[in-house]
């Protein structure tokens, strides 16, 4: 049988979230991508050069963890670099997307302090965590995917310098759209706020107190989660 009749239910699931990638403008022409981990050694991963709102099932590209292909007519993303590394330095991680909202990816091209670090929305705070700024490199290289290394062990959001967001999730590949989209309205009020005056965070006694609430929906805890101990930790390093 074939992996796309195999994962028949996973792949309507992931031509949806392609489809609403370009609905909300997150992506466009040829930019973006997104993969999911289906077993072990299967990964489905989006084609280079088309139009994610326009993706077919038959368009869609299987590898394995060292980037063979196991199933397509097309070559998967020109970013499978990034997803390789993903996928091996974070076991836990099921499902990733890269995109361009685009007031989130304001924070991409802005001098000075990333407000996307501070603890500002307990909803992103619990569901997000922080987004640091991953230092530009040249798309679509092995030096992009290594760019990531010393934050991909911290974080689960990332936004790559003068480029765009990179989001994943030990769950599936349409709740990383639910927190792309949880992101981007943060964003939106940041930006807002910002345009009116200072921007009020959330006390570190309340991020202490917000782990109950991450407890109480069983949330992993941001990054590895065998490494990071706290919320606090996260948005107050020492």
């Amino acid at each position: 049988m074939r992996y796309v009749e195999k994962y028949k239910n996973e792949v309507n699931e992931f031509l949806s979230v392609c489809r609403m990638l370009g609905e909300r403008v997150y992506v466009t022409s040829h930019g973006g991508n997104l993969s999911w981990r289906l077993d072990d050694n299967i990964l489905l991963i989006t084609p280079t050069k088309m139009y994610k709102g326009s993706i077919g099932p038959e368009d869609l590209v299987f590898i394995d963890l060292k980037g063979k292909k196991l199933e397509g007519s097309k070559n998967p993303s020109g970013e499978t670099p990034m997803y390789l590394t993903f996928f091996q330095e974070r076991p836990d991680i099921n499902a990733v997307i890269h995109c361009h909202p685009p007031y989130t990816n304001s924070f991409a091209i802005t001098k000075g302090t990333n407000t996307l670090m501070r603890p500002v929305f307990p909803e992103t705070v619990v569901e997000v965590g922080p987004v640091p700024i991953v230092p530009y490199a040249e798309p679509l290289t092995q030096k992009l995917a290594d760019s990531f290394k010393p934050f991909l062990q911290k974080y689960n959001a990332f936004l790559m310098e003068s480029h765009g967001l990179v989001i994943m999730s030990s769950g599936s590949i349409g709740r990383v759209f639910e927190l792309t989209d949880i992101l981007e309205t943060s964003s939106i009020s940041i930006l807002q706020a910002l345009a009116i005056g200072e921007i009020k965070e959330i006390s570190k006694d309340e991020v202490r107190n917000l782990e109950n609430t991450m407890r109480t929906r069983k949330i992993p805890m941001h990054g590895n989660p065998a490494l990071n101990g706290s919320l606090v930790d996260l948005y107050y390093p020492e």
